[in-house]
């Protein structure tokens, strides 16, 4: 006689033959039988091994050029950026003004953001039903994932990406299950603030759909709590939609102009390999795993969304060509924990091949962990990474010197700084009021905004993306001093051009390096088109 119980994937009351229904109450007590707690002890101790590398590394080389940037922003504070939305700013200039901006505390938060990742997963892999050690390889695997260590290692809203995606995660899974409006409430709220802090956050939402169209859970779009959530995160994003609107789609402007002009094609092949060896390759097994047990296993219904969230997400970046290896990382956190899920029931009754999983994990980790945090010095990172067959190499359209895009725009900006000040000194003191820097792209304006105060620099103009917008035209300058450009470019706008020295950064791109700093006075055009000309957004 058919029986009607409750989906194991909690969405509302269906209708199931006797056979249904003895798979999904022995689904329920496998689970049941297997989370048991959090495996505190574990969690703890790889959150910290995650936190005190980050630490460690956290005052090596020098300020990233999107850190400075970053700094720049929260100190023009707005509900909207050129390239991005506002959350991470607001969060810096909280911390900034309690902790400071010295390189250790600007890469404590997202340090701690990369620990509290470990914690997320070992909860999320608990929800899926994973016991302790499905909880400790999940874990594990974050930890010993170059791109997460990466993605942590200085401020940016990447760093915060991947824990929103992660707990809106727990909270769809929650409000699946609980089948009651606060708990769809919660996601969207989620869903709200990672949007704010990154545009793609649409992705993680649109993933959850997906997910819930091609699964059981279908049943819920015929619902109203999924679209409450929905439009409960949309009307938290409505603030930074209006600055959009204001300010006339400067962020569309952005990303055509980087797709088309700064972003490298790249191949599904290429792809497929840079997220392999930006997981770490012993991993592979944890989330090609996740993927088979969601589709092949009733044991990993429950977290076929997941799967289906990861595949929506991936196929995306894949059609889109010119997309970064990285985009996809915020994607792999759930797909880890039913990783740990199925790997966990698979070894049940064969446990020699646990030590198997965790222990290449670990020693691959190792290996690669100077890739993706500054622990060495320079000039041993150069021998080691060419120790390992491996080169530099970008996704931008830029020559890339002996070290990866991420260390190399760690260098030069105080010097930089540096040769501007001594420009600077070379102008008269009644000239000097008169006077502002003028730099080619936001890190150089954002290096001498923040090392120029204390060599008594004025504040830099600049047209890139938001500082296109902080340049005021009518402000009461002279004399410009200009980074990079050539002298005789220059004396078409300028009656005089001086050149003062050239940039020197051994280790910093090579388009950071040979700049001409320049004195130049008397401009032949209008202020407000010297700007305009200057004004890219990229």
């Amino acid at each position: 006689m058919p029986t009607f119980t409750q989906s194991p994937h909690g969405s509302p009351p269906t209708r199931h033959s006797g056979l249904v229904y003895d798979t999904i109450h022995a689904g329920q007590t496998f689970l049941s039988a297997t989370s048991g707690g959090i495996a505190v002890g574990w969690l703890t101790v790889l959150a910290l091994i995650s936190l005190l590398l980050h630490l460690f590394a956290a005052p090596h080389y020098g300020y990233f050029r999107d850190e400075l940037y970053y700094l720049a922003c929260a100190d023009h504070l707005e509900v909207g950026y050129v390239d991005h939305p506002p959350l991470s700013i607001f969060l810096l200039s909280v911390w900034r003004s309690v902790f400071g901006d010295s390189l250790f505390a600007l890469r404590s938060l997202p340090a701690l953001a990369g620990a509290g990742l470990v914690f997320l997963v070992g909860r999320l892999t608990r929800d899926l039903g994973g016991g302790r050690f499905a909880q400790l390889l999940a874990a594990a695997a974050v930890v010993a994932s170059p791109v997460f260590l990466a993605l942590t290692r200085f401020y940016s809203m990447n760093a915060f990406e991947l824990v929103l995606w992660t707990v809106c995660a727990i909270a769809a899974l929650r409000a699946i299950d609980r089948r009651d409006l606060n708990s769809w409430l919660v996601l969207g709220l989620v869903f709200g603030a990672t949007l704010l802090n990154k545009l793609s956050g649409a992705w993680v939402i649109g993933g959850i759909f997906v997910g819930l169209a091609l699964t059981d859970s279908r049943r819920w779009l015929r619902r109203p709590e999924p679209w409450i959530a929905l439009v409960t995160g949309l009307l938290i994003f409505l603030p930074h939609l209006f600055w959009q609107i204001a300010h006339e789609w400067p962020t569309i402007e952005f990303i055509r102009n980087a797709t088309q002009q700064k972003m490298l094609a790249g191949s599904p092949a290429r792809f497929l390999l840079d997220q392999i060896l930006g997981m770490n390759p012993a991993s592979l097994p944890l989330w090609l795993g996740a993927l088979v047990f969601a589709f092949t296993s009733p044991w990993g219904r429950r977290g076929r969304i997941f799967a289906w969230l990861y595949l929506s997400v991936a196929a995306l970046l894949v059609l889109s060509a010119s997309s970064r290896s990285y985009y996809l990382a915020a994607a792999y956190p759930p797909l880890l924990a039913l990783g740990g899920v199925a790997w966990e029931r698979w070894s049940d009754r064969r446990r020699w091949i646990r030590p198997l999983l965790v222990g290449p994990l670990v020693f691959v980790g190792v290996i690669l962990v100077p890739l993706a945090l500054p622990l060495l010095p320079v000039d041993t990172f150069v021998r080691y990474q060419t120790a390992l067959g491996l080169s530099p190499r970008t996704e931008e359209r830029q020559e890339i010197g002996p070290l990866p895009q991420d260390y190399a725009d760690m260098f030069g900006w105080e010097e930089l700084t540096a040769l501007v000040a001594r420009a600077y000194a070379t102008i008269p003191p009644e000239e000097q009021a008169g006077c502002r820097v003028f730099a080619q792209n936001y890190g150089q304006a954002a290096a001498i905004d923040h090392f120029g105060p204390r060599l008594g620099l004025p504040r830099a103009l600049c047209g890139h993306n938001s500082y296109a917008l902080w340049g005021a035209a009518d402000d009461d300058w002279e004399t410009l001093i200009l980074i990079g450009g050539s002298r005789e470019d220059h004396l078409k706008i300028f009656e005089s051009v001086t050149v003062i020295g050239t940039t020197e950064a051994k280790y910093a791109l090579p388009a950071e390096q040979g700049l001409e700093v320049s004195v130049a006075r008397g401009l032949k055009i209008p202020k407000e088109a010297a700007l305009r000309l200057a004004r890219h957004l990229i």
